[in-house]
């Protein structure tokens, strides 16, 4: 199935650092930018760095599954041998997990490997792999 690509616009308050994180340790090829904003890929969706130093904020949390899960936060769901690599490619590069990768919801519907990080302007991602993809919408 063929999904459009999503757009996600959110605050910076470095350009340059968001350009290191998005492009070098996540791998996002860049696209159109200005010099307030910068298009980056993420696998095929469209995500805009804007520079709004005055809307970066700090992150509440919410518990999920023994962990605090800050919030607001985005990402992608990946097949299960593209997270693996991308979780041992972000711990080599150094990356502060807020939540290592990990697996969770272990033997429910809804079993997945996750892991949280914060990008140089303290905006959280989640990437996350499905154990089987199909449950990704399944209630227990």
């Amino acid at each position: 199935m063929s999904l459009p690509p999503f757009h996600l616009a959110f605050p910076v308050d470095d350009l340059a650092a968001a350009r290191r994180f998005y492009g070098g340790a996540l791998g996002c090829a860049e696209g159109r930018s200005a010099d307030h904003w910068v298009d980056f890929d993420l696998y095929g969706h469209q995500i805009v760095a804007h520079l709004a130093p005055e809307k970066v904020q700090g992150r509440i949390t919410n518990p999920v599954d023994g962990e605090n899960v800050p919030v607001p936060h985005f990402g992608i769901v990946l097949p299960m041998d593209e997270w693996k690599p991308l979780a041992q490619r972000l711990q080599g590069a150094g990356v502060d997990f807020v939540i290592e990768p990990t697996v969770r919801f272990e033997g429910q519907p809804g079993e997945q490997a996750t892991m949280f990080f914060l990008d140089p302007a303290g905006n959280a991602l989640e990437f996350k792999a499905m154990a089987k993809p199909e449950n990704l919408f399944a209630k227990d």
